[in-house]
């Protein structure tokens, strides 16, 4: 509940409690509206009503105690018969009705009982451990003889005549008793009803409410009949509040009766923690069974799960004394919540089948994927794909094979055709898989027992969609890939596929390792080749370091005669970056050894690690992927300082490497246009040993 709307609530509640207090408080300074109506049967049948009220009201919360055994719905009920017993004795007091003339003990027995119903409110109102419930309950009969003994002696002491009633000689001795009695019993109550307010804050229910509000209504019936006069209309309030408070109890367990239709629960809500708890704990293990039937029968036909169901569901309405409304309403409700699962299980096929649309994948794989995934989350169905290959539609087997055609008939020319799903001759689908507007396939699918209900078309009208969205994907980028991937590396490619907005001109500054590579004795080469012999052996060389290069995860950023440049830890994070690049720099020694016969040009490499900026680096019409900073360019300066087939890396990139790296230290050289020098090194190898960097 909103807090505006529970302090509202709160107000009215106070200000109706209010009413009767502001009547008496009037009927007191104006005495004269304080009129007197001596009517001894009314007196007679309200007090014995609401007596009887009070026993019927006693069982039922005992019975309740017993069932859920909490101490303090017993006491509540306790309370409700203290109340009856001493009400019921008091009803003896209206003269000429049992007795012939008036009883003192009598007249005193219902303030006496009321003192009676505060104290056990209060014990109530503590919140009882099991173990001390239990205690409670096994002593019960002992209580409920102890409570008629009372009423007993009370009786005899009446009847008899007996100290200490024999001592209350005139209407004024007796009001003195009744003011006696009036202040401990209306703090009392007023303790009780503060408690239970507060159990009331934490779980809200009418019947709760009512109980607290019966012990405030009491309250205020004994601060009247503190005041009141004999037979006059504030005495008469009195009995009204009290009967009000009584009655209230009653017309709220009432109600929630009609409401469920059982009696089972009705004082559930006044239980103590330790039962609400293990009231939750029991539904939800009820839940957990109704949830284990739903499983067991996943995938049976319909008859079999509203079997299932209803044996289950019997158990259930056994174990919590269910009406048969009560019954019907939950048997419904599992149904209901059985169709909710097999849809939530149809949408996460779906997702399941949007995660597996990656353009790194081919269009076969995608499709297996998809049909694996559907087949997961359609437990009940066959589902098949079909696709058109050279203008015929063909049921590859690792798409489900063909369905047989007793149930698709010509429902897949028909969807073709016409481009919309077509219900089969057994309550299945056909639905169309477009690329482009135009037909490329078809998703068969039927319930292996049972049709579709009309909710279910929904859910494999977005299948379809979803499966022709991957199947245009998947061709549009492997299109792609014969072309955009031959001039990208692929890392950069797939950034740029997935975020086109990468491709705007900027960057960020982020820790690479760059790698610079170039041939030495090109000039040379070139000088006694041949343009054509020329192109050929690039190809060769590029070729060769280009696969060592992304084989380790790197990136090429470009290529410039007989040079080239990659770049690791951009644009995907690498940790070990520096070890990478040093990786593939000595890969590619090795593997160009092997082309380079006498006379051919042979790789240099330079390695260095530091922040550059990396991004795209250009014009609106054209740009490049690249990365700038001095970090690059010491690597460029180092490759020019490497002797042919030698690895040379800067000290930061050996610091990152560590311990791995066999280097031959080469002192340290100044850099052109740079004020430090530079310490470097000949990487000779690179073992298993720890990395060292946190590689950001």
């Amino acid at each position: 509940m909103e807090p505006g709307r529970a302090w509202l609530r709160g107000g009215m509640w106070v200000f109706h409690l209010s009413l009767p207090v502001l009547g008496l408080w009037l009927l007191g300074a104006q005495q004269q509206t304080d009129v007197r109506w001596e009517h001894h049967p009314s007196h007679f049948w309200l007090v014995a009503g609401v007596a009887a009220v009070n026993v019927a009201l006693a069982v039922v919360i005992t019975r309740a105690a017993r069932q859920r055994a909490d101490g303090r719905v017993y006491l509540v009920g306790l309370a409700f018969l203290a109340a009856a017993g001493f009400l019921g004795l008091h009803a003896l007091a209206t003269p000429g009705e049992v007795l012939n003339k008036a009883n003192t003990g009598f007249q005193l027995a219902s303030p006496v009982g009321l003192v009676v119903t505060a104290v056990l409110a209060v014990a109530s109102s503590v919140d009882f451990t099991p173990q001390r419930s239990a205690t409670l309950l096994r002593y019960r009969w002992w209580l409920v003889a102890a409570l008629g003994a009372l009423l007993g002696a009370w009786a005899l002491d009446s009847l008899l005549a007996l100290p200490p009633l024999s001592g209350v000689p005139d209407v004024d001795g007796e009001r003195t008793y009744l003011r006696a009695l009036a202040v401990p019993a209306v703090v009392l109550y007023a303790v009780a009803a503060w408690r239970y307010w507060l159990v009331y804050r934490r779980r809200p229910a009418v019947v709760l409410l009512s109980v607290l509000t019966a012990w405030a209504l009491l309250a205020e019936s004994v601060a009247a009949m503190a005041v009141a006069r004999n037979w006059h209309l504030s005495w008469w309030e009195w009995h009204a509040l009290m009967a009000a408070g009584f009655g209230l109890v009653a017309y709220s367990a009432h109600v929630q009766y009609r409401r469920e239709g059982s009696a089972a629960g009705l004082f559930d809500s006044v239980g103590t923690e330790a039962t609400a708890a293990r009231i939750r704990a029991e539904y939800g293990q009820a839940l957990e069974q109704l949830v284990g039937v739903l499983d067991r029968v996943e995938g049976g036909d319909e008859a079999e799960v509203r079997q299932r169901l209803a044996v289950a569901t019997a158990g259930m309405a056994s174990r919590f004394g269910l009406t048969d409304r009560q019954r019907d309403v939950l048997g419904r409700a599992a149904q209901a919540m059985a169709a909710e699962r097999e849809q939530i299980r149809h949408l996460d096929a779906l997702v399941a089948v949007g995660r597996e649309a990656r353009a790194i994948e081919s269009e076969p794989e995608l499709l297996r994927a998809a049909v694996d995934r559907i087949g997961a989350g359609f437990s009940r169905d066959e589902v098949r794909i079909g696709l058109i290959q050279d203008g015929v539609l063909t049921w590859p087997p690792g798409l489900g094979g063909a369905p047989a055609s007793r149930w698709l008939g010509s429902a897949a020319d028909t969807a073709l055709q016409s481009g919309e799903p077509v219900r089969t001759g057994e309550g299945g689908y056909v639905l169309p898989l477009l690329v482009k507007g135009r037909p490329a396939g078809v998703l068969a699918t039927r319930r292996v027992r049972g049709g579709y209900a009309e909710r279910d078309r929904p859910v494999l009208e977005s299948l379809a969609a979803l499966l022709s969205v991957t199947l245009e994907n998947a061709r549009l980028y492997h299109q792609i890939e014969g072309l955009f991937r031959s001039y990208l590396s692929p890392d950069v490619a797939t950034a740029l596929i997935a975020d086109p907005a990468q491709a705007a001109l900027g960057g960020a500054v982020v820790e690479v390792t760059a790698l610079f590579a170039d041939l030495r004795g090109f000039t040379t080469f070139s000088e006694r080749s041949t343009p054509e012999q020329i192109v050929q052996m690039l190809n060769q060389y590029f070729g060769a370091a280009t696969r060592c290069i992304l084989a380790e995860g790197g990136t090429v950023v470009q290529f410039v005669g007989d040079a080239l440049m990659a770049l690791f830890n951009a644009p995907a994070r690498q940790p070990d970056h520096a070890l990478r690049a040093g990786r593939a720099a000595l890969a590619m020694q090795a593997a160009v050894s092997g082309l380079a016969a006498e006379g051919m040009p042979t790789f240099r490499v330079g390695i260095n690690t530091g922040p550059a900026l990396v991004g795209n680096i250009g014009s609106a019409e054209l740009r490049n992927f690249n990365a700038m900073g001095d970090a690059v360019n010491v690597a460029a300066r180092l490759e020019q300082t490497a002797a042919p087939g030698h690895v040379v890396i800067g000290a930061s990139t050996y610091e990152l490497i560590g311990t791995a790296a066999v280097v031959e230290p080469l002192g340290a050289f100044p850099v052109k246009g740079r004020e430090q020098v530079v310490r470097a090194y000949r990487l000779l190898a690179i073992g298993e040993a720890t990395l060292t960097g946190d590689g950001r």
